[in-house]
């Protein structure tokens, strides 16, 4: 049921604002989410997702920053790719999360065109002077092992290329466990509102490092 669940995630492609939640007076410290609909907050109430989670956990561990969320349902890396230099211009992240490559699997996407997306948005980050940190995905055993595989490397192929941080796996501890259906809406594609903050944990380890 967990590996069901897994592939339907981020199918539904309903397009969500964009979130600003910086405050008006920025601080130097900006962190640009880029994903899809696991960061968009898709089907769930504004400021329960895992990004504002994030814009708390801040608050609690004394950090001063501004969290952009510029997350899009159904959102590809070319999609990501094509978006990123007009945010990096815009907000001047001191670090970005990228957060994509769910929805090219789903759609069947050459592996080389996500890994070349994934490896031009990192590039354009670094270059912009921003802290990167990849956030990888998987896909279930139904896809095959040579495609899963394929996938699932191309996160710690480009993190290590590019010396970059890396999360192995966003939905660690919520789509590949046995309880899954209990950890997604009624739909059985999103997380729902209490994993949010297992999302938040899987990310925070490996953010925290890059944050002053």
């Amino acid at each position: 049921m967990g590996a069901l669940l897994f592939a339907l995630w981020l199918g539904a492609g309903v397009p969500a604002q964009a979130q600003n939640s910086a405050s008006a007076a920025k601080p130097p410290n900006t962190i640009l989410v880029v994903g899809d609909s696991l960061s968009a907050e898709y089907g769930l109430k504004r400021g329960t997702g895992w990004v504002p989670l994030l814009e708390k956990k801040l608050l609690s561990e004394k950090k001063t920053a501004t969290v952009i969320n510029a997350s899009i349902s159904g959102d590809t890396t070319s999609g990501g790719r094509s978006r990123l230099p007009a945010l990096l211009a815009q907000h001047q992240p001191a670090t970005v999360v990228i957060e994509l490559g769910g929805n090219d699997a789903l759609r069947g996407l050459p592996l080389d065109m996500t890994e070349k997306n994934l490896t031009a948005m990192t590039q354009a980050a670094k270059k912009a002077g921003a802290k990167v940190l990849l956030v990888g995905m998987q896909v279930p055993p139904n896809y095959g092992a040579a495609y899963g595989n394929g996938f699932a490397g191309l996160f710690p192929k480009i993190a290590k290329a590019e010396k970059v941080a890396l999360v192995p796996f966003l939905l660690k501890g919520i789509a590949d466990v046995d309880d899954s259906v209990s950890r997604f809406q009624a739909d059985r594609i999103h997380p729902n509102e209490q994993s949010q903050a297992g999302m938040l944990a899987n990310v925070w380890p490996e953010l925290k490092k890059l944050i002053p």
